[in-house]
């Protein structure tokens, strides 16, 4: 009988990062293993979409090394910079699809091959097992998707409050965003209608419309994501300007509209200079 897993206590994102197995890098078929022996022939998609990443992309990929993915995606939005080098040199498949994190991820999903899709930022690390945690979750009976809990990679009380507060509501109100590594079936993916063709909420819209058919369950281990997000726009700042991104659109105001309200946020912010078209999703 197979016993609950249960993440190893930590006390800082380094902690969770600890030197993952190597599997093989290759998207063709393969001998199974542990998490495919664990789950007879069920296949995960990771897809990852990207844009300038070229300093995060090659860590990303490396941590997915830590569980037995059937193929691992990564869909470009025309990056100016080593991103796609980086990905192939690290056996990913690239695709390549226009600007845009809502169209990438879909990309990614209409040429995925497996039966279950892990989406993930490529800003975030995924723990080790991961693909475990993922099938003993979409196991429970009422389940249709699920996501990660979520550990900030930075210091300070603030960031340890909002992420107390996400995982709080992912719990509470099976909520989890973007960041969190969201999995789902593929059938239950494309009954739903995937993610919509929006320039902003796409992984907001996403969950609503899966906890109407079942519950989002969220697994007993971590996702580490970057903090350059909340450092280089304001902790507070930024919590806020997501909560107006989500009022504004339950308030009927057009996706494009409150997209161009994000990026004019951003632009005012004095680390704008290193912050990508990648950030504008509601974390």
């Amino acid at each position: 009988m197979n016993t609950p897993l249960r993440e190893r206590p930590s006390s800082h994102a380094d902690a969770v990062m600890r030197d993952a197995p190597t599997a093989p890098r290759d998207r063709q078929p393969r001998r199974q293993g542990p998490g495919e022996r664990s789950f007879g022939l069920r296949r995960l998609s990771v897809i990852i979409p990207t844009f300038n990443e070229e300093r995060t992309i090659g860590h990303t990929l490396d941590r997915v090394r830590g569980g037995s993915a059937w193929e691992v995606i990564v869909v470009d939005g025309q990056s100016t910079d080593r991103t796609r080098e980086i990905a192939r040199a690290h056996g990913a498949t690239v695709v390549e699809s226009s600007l845009g994190r809502g169209r990438q991820l879909a990309a990614g999903a209409s040429f995925a091959t497996g039966n279950t899709l892990l989406f993930v930022h490529a800003d975030t690390s995924l723990p080790s097992a991961f693909d475990e945690y993922i099938f003993r979750a979409l196991d429970r009976p009422g389940v249709c998707a699920g996501a990660f809990r979520l550990l900030i990679d930075g210091e300070g009380r603030s960031l340890r409050f909002i992420q107390k507060m996400a995982n709080f509501r992912s719990r509470a109100r099976q909520m989890p965003y973007g960041d969190q590594a969201i999995f789902v079936r593929a059938n239950v993916f494309q009954e739903v209608g995937g993610f919509p063709d929006l320039p902003i909420m796409e992984d907001y819209v996403l969950i609503r419309r899966l906890r109407r058919i079942g519950r989002i369950e969220i697994a007993p281990a971590s996702v580490v994501t970057s903090a350059r997000r909340w450092i280089d726009q304001g902790v507070w700042q930024t919590t806020l300007v997501n909560q107006v991104c989500i009022a504004a659109y339950w308030l009927g105001v057009p996706a494009t509209r409150i997209a161009r309200w994000r990026e004019r946020f951003c632009k005012r912010r004095p680390g704008k200079h290193i912050i990508d078209q990648q950030e504008r999703g509601t974390q």
